[in-house]
């Protein structure tokens, strides 16, 4: 795999994080996590989330599990998506 192409997956999953991220709600405010929250949950920095979500780093397998549990997904969703559409979002 060419590096460009892995740089490309790694901002689509980044997207795709950010997306469920914010279809999940805080029970008290009724609205979306923040990557604040969501790494709280998963026991990680807002910084590692913000990385993730950007593209800008290689998650761990357990972190990606971490992180789908808690968008209450299983991870076989959390990489369900369109590649072409999420590079479309990132020019």
């Amino acid at each position: 795999m060419k590096n460009i192409d892995l740089k490309n997956e790694k901002r689509a999953l980044g997207y795709r994080i950010a997306e469920l991220r914010k279809t999940v709600l805080n029970p008290k405010t009724r609205k979306p996590i923040s990557q604040e929250e969501l790494g709280f949950r998963t026991g990680h920095a807002k910084k590692t989330i913000g990385e993730l979500e950007r593209g800008n780093t290689n998650p761990r397998y357990e972190t990606l599990l971490m992180i789908s549990k808690e968008l209450n997904i299983t991870i076989n969703q959390l990489f369900d998506f369109d590649m072409k559409e999420y590079i479309q979002l990132s020019k």
